[in-house]
C-alpha cells in the first residue's frame, strides 16, 4: 500500500493517525511507519480498514486500490523465514480479517494441527468460516499461509483455550505418527504428540464447542488392544457428546490412492442426527493423474540397480498412463524412495521417476492451484501426512447438513 494514499484516505476521513489506527486495533505508532513508508502496511490491514470505513469514502476511486483484492498480493507479503523467526505476530495479524469476516459464514469451525489446510478447504467449501487455526511446523505454516493467507497459530499446547475465539466445530488431524502402523506406535504413552487429544479436550472443555470432527489413521481402532479409542470415546461421552465414527478409503472417492482413515465426529446435541457419506464408488485409475515427459525426478540408474531392483520380488510397484487401479499410500517418507512403500512412474530421463508435485496433488484431492511454495523434500511430508481433500469435505458436508435440522 503506497503510503501518499493512505495519508489520502486518513485525509478524507478527516482523522488523526491516532484516531485511524484505533479503527483497525493498532498503535498509532504502528501507522505512522505505514504513512511514512518506513514499513509496508499488510493487506489484511488495508481490507479490515476498507471493510470498517468503506460506508464514509469511495475506495472504488482511489487509484492505489485497484487491484488490492487479488490474493497474490497477500500470499506473497511475507516469507518463509519472516514467518519462522515471526509466527506468533503474524498469526495475530493474519488473523484479524478471519474473526472480522466471521459472520459470513454457514458456520464457525477452528482448524487445530493444520497441516497445509486440507480440512480447511474441505469445510470452507461447504460454508464453513475459519477462525482459528494451529499448525507447529514451520514449512506447514508457509504452505498454509501461501493459500490462505493466514498463519497459523503455534505450538497448541501454550494457547490459551480462552483466547480461542468461539466456533461451532472444532477440527484436528491429531497427529498420525503415535498411532500408525507405520510409527512407533506409542500412542498415549508418547511423552509429546501422545497427549495432543488431551489437548483437544482442554479446549472443548472451556468452549463447550457443539461438533468435534477428529481424523487418525486406521491403526488407532486396534491400538493398545483397542483401549486407546475406548479411553477417547469414554472421555467424550463422559462430556456430554454423542459420538460416531467409521474407517473411510479415499480410493471410493475418486482419488487413486488406497488411504484407509479414521473418523471420528460427536456433537454435544444429543438428538443430531448424523450419518457418514455413503462412499460414491468414484473410480479414478493411477493412470488418469500422471503427467508425462517430466524432467528432474529422475531415479538416478545406480540407485535403481543397487536398490530399487536389487531383489526380483516384484518391487517397487511401477505405473505409466496406461495403468489402472490406485496407487499405494502417499507416505510422508515419500522422499527417500522405499522401494516396499513407493509407487514410481515409467517415466523420466532414466526411465524411473518419482510423483511429481501435480501428481500428489491429485493423490490428495488438492486443486491443481493449490500453492506449493516449500521443497520437494517438504512437498512429500507435506502431502504424506495430509488429509483427502474429497473424503474429508463429503464428511463436512454431512456436518453443515445438520446445522440447517438442529439448533446447536
Amino acid at each position: 500500500m503506497n503510503p501518499e494514499s493512505l495519508k489520502i484516505i486518513r485525509k478524507k476521513l478527516n482523522l488523526t493517525q491516532k484516531q485511524i489506527a484505533e479503527i483497525i486495533e493498532v498503535s498509532d505508532k504502528t501507522w505512522q511507519q505505514w504513512e511514512s513508508g518506513k514499513s509496508p502496511m499488510h493487506i489484511a490491514f488495508f481490507n479490515l480498514l476498507k471493510e470498517r470505513v468503506s460506508h464514509k469514502i469511495d475506495f472504488e476511486n482511489l487509484e492505489e486500490n485497484k487491484g488490492t483484492e487479488k490474493n497474490i498480493t497477500v500470499f506473497k507479503e511475507y516469507s518463509q523465514n519472516q514467518i519462522t523467526k515471526n509466527s506468533d505476530a503474524l498469526a495475530e495479524i493474519t488473523h484479524v480479517i478471519e474473526r472480522e469476516q466471521s459472520h459470513l459464514g454457514k458456520f464457525k469451525f477452528i482448524d487445530l494441527f493444520a497441516g497445509i489446510g486440507g480440512v480447511r478447504q474441505s469445510f470452507e467449501s461447504n460454508g464453513g468460516k475459519c477462525v482459528f487455526s494451529s499448525e507447529i511446523d514451520a514449512f506447514a505454516k508457509f504452505t498454509y499461509y501461501s493459500n490462505f493467507g493466514v498463519v497459523p497459530f503455534g505450538d497448541i499446547t501454550k494457547i490459551d483455550a480462552n483466547m480461542i475465539p468461539d466456533h461451532d466445530v472444532l477440527c484436528a488431524g491429531f497427529p498420525c505418527q503415535p498411532f500408525s502402523h507405520i510409527g512407533k506406535r506409542e500412542g498415549f504413552d508418547h511423552p509429546t504428540q501422545g497427549t495432543m487429544f488431551h489437548e483437544i479436550v482442554r479446549i472443548i472443555e472451556i468452549k463447550k464447542t457443539p461438533v468435534l470432527f477428529l481424523e487418525n489413521v486406521p491403526g488407532l481402532i486396534n491400538h493398545d488392544d483397542g483401549n486407546t479409542l475406548k479411553v477417547i470415546i469414554k472421555t467424550l461421552k463422559d462430556m456430554g457428546y454423542a459420538v460416531h465414527h467409521t474407517v473411510l478409503d479415499a480410493s471410493q472417492f475418486g482419488v487413486p490412492q488406497k488411504r484407509k482413515r479414521f473418523y471420528l465426529v460427536a456433537f454435544l446435541n444429543q438428538r443430531t442426527q448424523f450419518k457418514f457419506p455413503e462412499p460414491p464408488m468414484l473410480s479414478k485409475n493411477i493412470g488418469d493423474i500422471l503427467e508425462t515427459n517430466i524432467t528432474g525426478y529422475s531415479i538416478s540408474e545406480h540407485l535403481q540397480k543397487t536398490y530399487l531392483f536389487k531383489k526380483d520380488d516384484g518391487r517397487p510397484v511401477l505405473v505409466d498412463k496406461n495403468s489402472v487401479g490406485a496407487a499405494k499410500t502417499l507416505v510422508s517418507t515419500y522422499h527417500k524412495i522405499q522401494r516396499l512403500t513407493g509407487t514410481f512412474v515409467r517415466d523420466g530421463e532414466t526411465g524411473i521417476r518419482l510423483l511429481t508435485t501435480n501428481e500428489c496433488k491429485a493423490l490428495m484431492g488438492f486443486p491443481n492451484d493449490f500453492v506449493i511454495p516449500v521443497s520437494r523434500t517438504q512437498m512429500y511430508r507435506q502431502m504424506g501426512n495430509s488429509v483427502v481433500v474429497p473424503v474429508v469435505t463429503s464428511i463436512a458436508k454431512q456436518i453443515s447438513l445438520t446445522f440447517n435440522k438442529t439448533d446447536m
